[in-house]
Order: structure tokens, then sequence, then C-alpha cells
């Protein structure tokens, strides 16, 4: 007979041991969450995720993919009482999108319908699932996606490709009839942008760091919450300063060939390894004046001179040596929109980068001028905020006013 107590007390040594495993990864996992992948995840697991950030594999990629296989696990040993198998049958990735993509008029008529009222409750007491109604069909696509690299790094090939899969999805996808949803509802153009800044004009450090924050991720083209997060003091460095014109009433635009017009300072900042790049591609971005003003300023007030740019600052006023997660910077700027007297609800930090394209379309700025500060790769995407701005600004609308 098996002693139920040597069992537990096995299972919580392992837990403990994945747990210090993990720790190796701090820099790259979310350290809140540590715990709970511990629990999640398996001895295997943990494994491939540490070959996978030694092989080089980029911090925001494998921080989804340990994300997503926690998920996977949890959600597999609810759903069929056993750990998750590699690799997958075909039948419990069809399993996986009849659960997580499925009809709410249907799921009112028939309670059997989606994913079973007992293992959604288990989710959702793991905090494991928040939303509402069915996933976004993004997010069922991108885990799946995750299961697939997860099972080719392990030397197996799964059912990904399979027919029915591909047609199961496009049936769900159309069924869940759920709309795209903005990362943020509402973008962050110059005019929030100023009752933001507004909002940290006080002396207080934190003051300086959130000005820094706001303004640089801006003016560089909109950057993501990732690359905020991990830019350091030696990716930046100084140019020769540019000219501007003062004597322009509409916004102003750097003009190298006006001598009389004051310099502006200038930076360049080097992004290496971003989500559509990789680190030997060499990605850089410009920034000039205030910014560059407001990122020196807190550099120097909180006497940084290496490492980390944006670091996290206690109650006290003291500067960690660790860096701001890409969590924080959204928790940052949603404190702030409170503060400036707006909803959070409608805001994000992926708002800085729509919010960027759409001043620069409202500015008149071309759009492939647009796109070598925002980095954009994708002419389709970063034109869809000049679409909605030229209509906006258009004469199509306003046949009846």
């Amino acid at each position: 007979m098996v002693d139920s107590s040597k069992t537990a007390g096995s299972d919580s040594q392992a837990v403990i041991r994945r747990a210090e495993e993990l720790d190796a990864l701090d820099a790259i996992l979310p350290f809140d969450r540590r715990d709970q992948l511990a629990a999640l995840l398996t001895d295997d697991d943990v494994a491939t995720l540490k070959h996978l950030a030694a092989e080089g594999m980029g911090e925001n990629t494998l921080r989804a993919l340990a994300s997503d296989l926690g998920y996977l696990e949890a959600w597999c040993r609810l759903a069929t009482g056993a750990p998750l198998p590699w690799p997958a049958p075909e039948a419990l990735l069809l399993k996986f999108v009849a659960h997580h993509l499925w009809d709410p008029v249907k799921r009112a008529e028939d309670a059997a319908h989606g994913m079973p009222a007992d293992v959604e409750a288990r989710l959702r007491a793991e905090r494991l699932l928040r939303s509402p109604g069915p996933h976004a069909p993004g997010t069922v696509q991108r885990r799946l996606t995750s299961w697939s690299i997860l099972t080719r790094w392990r030397g197996l090939t799964g059912a990904f490709g399979a027919p029915s899969l591909k047609s199961a999805l496009r049936l769900a996808v159309r069924a869940s009839n759920r709309p795209r949803q903005r990362k943020s509802k509402k973008a962050v153009t110059l005019d929030i942008l100023t009752k933001l800044l507004e909002a940290c004009a006080g002396d207080r450090l934190v003051d300086a760091r959130d000005r820094a924050l706001l303004l640089a991720a801006f003016a560089s083209g909109g950057r993501r919450r990732s690359e905020v997060a991990a830019l350091r003091v030696e990716d930046l460095a100084d140019e020769e300063p540019v000219r501007a014109n003062p004597a322009d009433e509409e916004p102003v635009r750097a003009n190298p060939a006006d001598e009389n017009s004051p310099p502006l300072p200038c930076l360049s900042i080097r992004l290496g390894r971003t989500k559509t790049a990789t680190a030997d591609d060499d990605e850089h971005v410009l920034l000039v004046g205030r910014p560059v003003t407001a990122l020196k300023s807190w550099l120097a007030e909180a006497q940084i001179k290496d490492g980390p740019v944006f670091r996290r600052i206690d109650q006290w006023g003291n500067v960690d040596r660790r860096a701001l997660t890409p969590q924080s910077i959204n928790l940052i700027l949603k404190a702030r929109c409170e503060q400036a007297g707006l909803d959070p609800a409608l805001f994000s930090a992926h708002g800085l980068r729509s919010g960027y394209l759409t001043e620069a379309a409202n500015r008149g700025i071309p759009l492939p001028e647009a796109m070598q500060q925002s980095l954009h790769k994708s002419v389709t995407q970063a034109a869809s905020y000049y679409n909605n701005a030229e209509r906006k600004n258009g004469r199509a609308a306003r046949l009846i006013v």
C-alpha cells in the first residue's frame, strides 16, 4: 500500500526543486508566477525551457512559451485527468479548440457546449482563466503555436497541420463571433500624453522616471513595453544635435539646413532583439529634444550609469538595481491615467504605440517616415492607423453635419 503522506511529501519536494531551477530564469519568467509555474510544469518542461534559454531564444518568446505551457498543463490535467502527453494526439487538439472557441448562443441553450463547468471553475480558481466567454481566436492560435514549437523542440511531430484541426479552427472562429479586441481601447495621442505628463510633474524621483518613460516610449516610435523594460544605459548613444525651425507654427520639424534655428539634443537608442527583429538586425531609433532631456535628467537624478534604464523605486524613494517588468510599465501608465482623470480601463501601454502612429497620421507625416521610427514591419498594420485618421479628417463622412 502506498503511503499517501510520503507521496505528498515527494510532490512537494519536486515543486520546490522546480522553483529553485526556475530561479535561473528569473530575468525572463515573471517572478510573481514562479511558484505557480513550478506547480504546473513538469521536470521535463523546466528542462525544455532552460534549454531554450541556453539556445538564445528571445525573452518575450520564452516568457510566452512558459506561460502557455503552464496553462496547457493545467487545462489538460483538469480536462482529461492526465498530464499533457507528448506528442499530443489529434483528438486532444480538437478538444482544446472545442473548450476554448465556442458559440455563446449555443452555450445559452446547451450548458454542455464548450468548456465543462467544473474545468472552467477550477481554471478560474487558479487564476488561469479570467476573461468571460470564449477565448479570443488569437489567444487560441498562439497557444497552439506554442504547443507546436515545444513539440518540435522535444524532437517530436504533432498533428498541428491536420486538416481536421484547421477546419475546426476555421469553423470555431466563425461560430464564436468574437470581435477582435484592441490591445489598448484608446490610443495615447499627444493630447492624452500631455495630461499624463501633467500628472507626473512633481519633484519626486518617481515623477522624473515616469516623465522620462512616457516621453521616451512615445517619441521613439511607440516602443513596446517589453522593449522599454529591456532598455539599458549601454544601448544609449549621444548623436550630433539637430536643428529645429522655431518660426514654424506647425508642429516642429527637424530642419538641418536652417543654421539660425536652435540645436536640439539627439540620442540614438539601440533596440537589439525585438518582437519582429533579431539581435543581429541591430535596430535603432532616435530621440530628439525634450524626451532626451527628460531621459538624461532621470538618469542623473537616479545616479544610474549602467544597467537597466527604468527601474523600480520603493516607497522610500530608493532605486532598485532591477529593471521594471513589462507589466509594471503597463500599471504605471494606468496609474498616471487615473491621476489625470482618465479611465484606466481604456488605456494600456500599447496605446503609446498606436498613439504614435495615429499622431503621425494626424500631422500628415508620410507613412514610410513614421515606420522608420516605429519599426513596424507590416505596412498593412501601420497603415490601419493612417486609414482611420484619414476617414476622420476627410470629407466622405461629413456629407450631412
